[in-house]
């Protein structure tokens, strides 16, 4: 981790390594806890393989959808790890995503009470980092950490 480009959340979640991949990959369980409440989520494109899409809408009343997020996946290591990145959208393309260019990397780890849970998001500036942080990626990353951690402890 370079503390001038990257982020990290960790989170020890009380469930199993499989329950927090399948709250990860499947796309009922994804939609339930990807975006902070109120907000809803609508999975457009989980396709959990390296290259494949990764693309979400978002509401605020649950009727009228917005694009939210347009990604692809870069590393899948089956229960393990996923990495995706919005710098290049699901059909491949360089990006310009708003409000910064990231890559993800998510990963998994037995533990005593669960799963050790990290997302370690870089950042291709300090820049961008620092807005990253500012439009409060401790709050929103941190929220949507416990909404998994309840998907995957109901699960």
């Amino acid at each position: 981790m370079n503390p001038d480009l990257d982020l990290t959340i960790d989170r020890v979640i009380k469930a199993s390594p499989t329950a927090v991949w399948k709250a990860w990959t499947d796309p009922a369980a994804f939609s339930r806890w990807w975006l902070p409440a109120p907000l809803h989520c609508r999975v457009e494109r989980l396709d959990v393989r390296p290259g494949g899409g990764f693309v979400t809408s978002m509401s605020e009343d649950g009727s009228v959808f917005v694009p939210h997020a347009d990604a692809c996946f870069l590393l899948v290591e089956e229960g393990r790890r996923l990495v995706f990145t919005n710098a290049v959208d699901s059909a491949w393309r360089p990006a310009a995503p708003a409000p910064v260019a990231m890559t993800a990397e998510i990963t998994l780890v037995e533990h005593p009470d669960g799963t050790e849970y990290r997302a370690l998001v870089r950042h291709g500036d300090p820049g961008s980092r620092a807005r990253h942080e500012e439009l409060g990626f401790e709050d929103g990353w941190g929220t949507v950490a416990a909404q998994l951690a309840a998907v995957a402890e109901g699960a």
